[in-house]
């Protein structure tokens, strides 16, 4: 059974997790471990200068903005949040937290201040004490992003006009413009790479502080003619490449299926190092820049094995042949390497196969990471569209029974990431957590 989780994009809502509320005060349980339950996250995390960011849905349907610090988890402030010209398949929108100097930042997100014409305002404030620093009008946006030292992003994106801006964090003031819409999927301190959203898609790369076009790459030359990003796409490092997925799209009135598959692109040129045409990433599993696991699918639409490849080279590092695959009723559950390969049957006994030797393995004491619902429902969120789901969430299961394990531990680094060393994540009720375990900088299933 395939999870559509990836990024969405254009058309599909994402199938992400549940919507539950929770309500207790923050405690610090551990010295490198917290835990915040006053908190609903229904979006990503975003770190930077001790704070952590997210997107919290409040019992009425409301959204807001929270910071914590990433030390403690206790909060620091929260500010009304909304949405405008989103769409509902790319989930909800997380907060961009940019340092401005060394232990500063502030918070930029969406206020649901309306002007005239405009539909709601970007604000930028203090990451530590919620002071307001810079407002910016906007029409419609994807939402903001962190760009290197800098901001991206994408307004007017329901408009003929649509463009991107990079801003300075510290005053909101513009440094340069780009037609169209776009997504960074990689910056460092002078670069930035980005998805340009259009009939030809293509990864870019542009000098931050000018806007000078380094190189591009138009995404047919990795797949195939025949691109189109609606199916969603997902992008992640390896190194000094950037490795990204786009997923199969079928157009509703022809039937027929877009290109799709992973393909590798040097971080200094954009040379393509390798592609794997017709395979779709499946989920949960590692960022595409981690540890990437597919699925061929034949020209008939049928599914083969399982293979996890190596993001340097595009080699398989191990597979499971379809014939070993069973037949249904299974979630695909990994354990904390991600060297073994679960196929969870809730409250039954499931299967499992080592990935290096494709060989079945015992079940027994055998445990694995799975999605903690698999019917989620969409968020009750006020004055959006309906589709919106919550990032979804892992639990820990015991393959042997098909029952989870309590109390469970934290979600693997495949899943969660590090950043500073500390792992974070939301469970199912959306309440955040975290632990610092010193763990080197990797992404997680979501970047």
């Amino acid at each position: 059974m395939l999870r559509s989780l990836w990024k969405p994009s254009l058309a599909l809502a994402g199938i992400l997790a549940a919507t539950a509320c929770s309500g207790s005060d923050a405690a610090t349980t551990e010295s490198t471990t917290w835990h915040n339950t006053t908190v609903h996250a229904v979006s990503r995390m975003a770190v930077a200068s001790g704070v952590v960011a997210t997107t919290s849905m409040k019992p009425d349907g409301t959204l807001e903005t929270v910071a914590v610090g990433l030390k403690d988890g206790r909060k620091l402030w929260n500010h009304p949040a909304t949405m405008a010209g989103r769409l509902p398949g790319m989930g909800v929108t997380t907060p961009a937290v940019v340092e401005t100097a060394p232990g500063k930042a502030v918070v930029v997100a969406l206020d649901p201040a309306k002007k005239g014409r405009w539909n709601a305002t970007l604000v930028a404030r203090d990451a530590h004490t919620g002071a307001q620093k810079w407002t910016r009008p906007v029409h419609s946006t994807f939402g903001p992003q962190r760009c290197g030292p800098y901001v991206c992003l994408s307004e007017h994106t329901a408009l003929a006009k649509a463009r991107m801006v990079v801003l300075e964090p510290a005053t909101g003031k513009v440094l340069w413009r780009l037609p169209g819409i776009s997504e960074v999927e990689w910056s460092d301190r002078t670069r930035v790479l980005l998805l340009r959203l259009s009939a030809n898609p293509s990864v870019e790369s542009y000098e931050l502080k000018t806007g000078k076009l380094q190189w591009q790459q138009p995404i047919e030359q990795a797949l195939g003619p025949g691109i189109d990003m609606s199916g969603g796409w997902a992008f992640g490092s390896s190194g000094d490449d950037l490795v990204g997925y786009v997923a199969p799209y079928t157009n509703p009135q022809t039937r027929k299926v877009s290109t799709f598959g992973l393909f590798s692109v040097k971080l200094s040129d954009g040379t393509i190092n390798w592609m794997r045409p017709s395979v779709v990433r499946v989920y949960p599993s590692g960022n595409p820049g981690h540890a990437p696991v597919v699925r061929p699918v034949d020209p008939q639409g049928a599914y083969g094995g399982f293979a996890r490849l190596d993001p340097q080279t595009g080699r398989v590092v191990g597979q499971i042949p379809a014939s070993d695959v069973p037949g249904s009723g299974w979630w695909l559950a990994f354990p904390e390497r991600m060297d073994k390969l679960g196929f969870l049957t809730h409250n039954a006994k499931g299967t499992a196969f080592d990935l290096a030797t494709g060989d079945p393995t015992p079940v027994d004491e055998q445990h694995g990471w799975s999605f903690c619902v698999t019917d989620p429902k969409p968020l009750p969120l006020r004055g959006q569209p309906p589709g919106f789901y919550s990032t979804a969430a892992v639990c820990e299961y015991d393959l042997a029974t098909g029952k989870r394990v309590s109390p469970a531990g934290a979600p693997p680094l495949w899943f969660t990431g590090s950043e500073e060393g500390w792992r974070l994540w939301h469970d199912e009720k959306g309440a955040l957590h975290a632990v610092h375990d010193h763990t080197g900088s990797a992404p997680g299933m979501y970047g």
